[in-house]
């Protein structure tokens, strides 16, 4: 007897494995899921430009890098004795303006690089709803708690989401073509938006990827996140305490269901071997002087070096 109905997901034509090079970009979800590849150390890198919430932020944020724009101090503004860019989330902002510039123009550099390379790009939406600069009239990807009198909030519509997933594939395929592009919805609920609210953004998110290319392509997928934690998981016991963010039970299980259809069983041997060496460093010796675990730690250094003798990018 089954007690709930298991969202059924097709197996990825195009497998990740310990050769894939990974990008994930987007909301605070990408983020779990990027711990998750960087645990099982994979080549991933995840939002250079920190968080980034709704969909025009991601195509700024990547067209930025396709064209290599060069930022400079009309980029930025002063606030609150730091400085910051509506472009990219507050954990870049700096008390030295030069600092932040040069920091937004490496970062600029280096994912060129990463985009160009990428076999894999996730991206994670997690709201329609943006902010638009009422001085500007430009929508910023992060408000930076500048008073919200400041901005105007809108609801992006179906049409507009879609016409920025596909700006989005058009700018990353001008410089990899081949690389597969993974797109899904944030589960964690933006209720400061409103309750209906909330169901309305991620509806419109749902409705455009759905619209905005055909699923039927090989370089295109849809990975069900938000659908899983609203029909698989749909208890409050698999939130965390501020009931809005899965927590750590929910994020292992959408890992797993991510697991099983995109990443290549030709990896699971090695990642069981990377887990064995995480929970060994994870280990608190009772006593670190004792014979046996010198011999444990020799063990431990021992499969480690064969690991990264295969894998040299592998750091522990």
């Amino acid at each position: 007897m089954q007690f709930r109905t298991q969202i059924p997901i097709p197996k990825s034509t195009h497998l990740i494995d310990y050769h894939s090079k990974i990008i994930s970009l987007g909301s605070c979800f990408a983020v779990n899921m990027s711990e998750k590849l960087d645990y099982f150390k994979f080549q991933n890198s995840c939002n250079p430009f920190g968080i980034l919430f709704h969909p025009l932020a991601i195509e700024k944020f990547i067209s930025f890098a396709v064209t290599q724009k060069v930022f400079t101090e009309v980029d930025i503004f002063f606030y609150n004795e730091r400085w910051h860019c509506y472009d990219a989330h507050s954990d870049l902002s700096n008390p030295d303006p030069i600092a932040l510039i040069n920091d937004l123009n490496t970062i600029i550099q280096s994912t060129w690089k990463q985009l160009s390379e990428a076999t894999d790009i996730i991206i994670t939406y997690g709201t329609a709803w943006v902010y638009r600069n009422n001085e500007s009239s430009v929508i910023v990807a992060n408000c930076h708690k500048v008073p919200q009198k400041q901005f105007e909030k809108q609801l992006l519509s179906i049409a507009v989401i879609q016409e920025s997933i596909r700006n989005t594939i058009h700018l990353i395929q001008s410089i990899n073509p081949e690389a597969k592009i993974i797109f899904t919805v944030s589960p964690v609920r933006h209720i400061k938006d409103g309750f209906v609210e909330n169901q309305l953004s991620k509806s419109h998110l749902i409705s455009a990827i759905h619209g905005a290319f055909d699923l039927q392509v090989s370089t295109f997928s849809y990975f069900p996140s938000y659908e899983i934690m609203m029909d698989e998981l749909r208890d409050y016991r698999f939130y965390a305490e501020d009931m809005l963010h899965p927590n750590q039970v929910a994020i292992d299980y959408i890992w797993m269901r991510f697991k099983e259809t995109n990443i290549s069983e030709t990896a699971l041997s090695i990642m069981e071997e990377v887990e064995t060496i995480q929970k060994s460093l994870a280990h608190k010796a009772f006593n670190p002087n004792s014979e046996s675990h010198q011999k444990f730690e020799a063990k431990l250094k021992d499969k480690i070096a064969k690991l990264v003798s295969q894998y040299s990018f592998m750091k522990f």
